[in-house]
């Protein structure tokens, strides 16, 4: 593996951009854009060996698309409780939509993208408690759509229509901790896409580089509803809770961004 002084990193991102075109190098990869970049400058995952500094990152995305960057995957408290697979599934769970066809008849779901500025359709919102260092996940049943009536009904009959209890939540220590290590600095590229054959193809146009990662900021974006919680559960497997990032937020999280390329 390389080790890279951050200038030379930088010269190496300089010297990627005037590659213009690059052929993905990991076909049928959704993170393509990530890891043809790691194989061009050499390393491994995204962590980017930097020696005599502290913990560095490689983030990468498309530009122009409404996708989401995960920026790490962490269960709620209590985490002896396995809350979202033991509590959230079967109580505010709803028929998985390839019940009976992909998966056994009764298979259920519990598929939530969540944030703290407004309620989703199913009445779940982020909270945060800043009093008590908590960021706490809320249930509404006057904020659910009239299109999930139906599931409303069958929520009142297995647990109630109060408040969730008791509510999962993420300790600010814990949450700052896990995301500190995972975003304390980090280099953020975001590439053009183009289709060619079936073969897809990278320009990275723009780097930035991401310094001190600010936890106030981080909380102020999942207020503002640019960071949301991502619940990914159905009774066979729960693929994890994540918190994700909607494009072009990255440098609201840091106390210095300094334009690359």
């Amino acid at each position: 593996m390389k080790l890279y002084t951050k200038e030379n990193l930088i010269k190496e991102f300089h010297k990627i951009a005037r590659m213009g075109w690059i052929e993905n190098t990991r076909k049928g990869n959704d993170g393509g854009i990530g890891n043809t970049l790691e194989d061009l400058l050499g390393i491994e995952e995204n962590n980017l060996p930097i020696p005599n500094a502290a913990e560095w990152e490689l983030k990468a995305q498309r530009l122009n698309t409404s996708s989401l960057t995960t920026l790490f995957h962490i269960e709620p408290s209590p985490r002896a409780v396995k809350f979202v697979p033991q509590i959230l599934l079967p109580s505010y769970g709803w028929q998985h939509q390839e019940a009976s066809k992909k998966h056994p008849e009764n298979e259920m779901s519990f598929r939530q993208t969540i944030h703290g500025n407004a309620s989703s359709d199913r009445g779940f919102m982020v909270k945060i408690d800043r009093k008590n260092h908590k960021i706490l996940i809320s249930f509404d049943h006057t904020k659910v759509s009239d299109i999930h009536k139906k599931w409303l009904k069958n929520v009142e009959k297995r647990i109630g229509l109060s408040e969730l209890n008791p509510q999962p939540y993420w300790g600010f220590d814990d949450l700052a901790n896990k995301a500190g290590t995972k975003l304390l600095n980090c280099f953020y590229a975001q590439a053009e896409v183009k289709k060619e054959n079936g073969i897809e193809f990278y320009k990275y146009s723009k780097v930035m580089m991401l310094q001190k990662f600010n936890f106030n900021a981080f909380l102020q974006e999942l207020e503002s509803g640019n960071i949301l919680v991502d619940f990914d559960a159905r009774t066979g497997h729960n693929h994890g809770t994540k918190f994700r990032l909607r494009q072009n937020c990255f440098p609201n999280l840091y106390e210095k961004a300094t334009e690359i390329i």
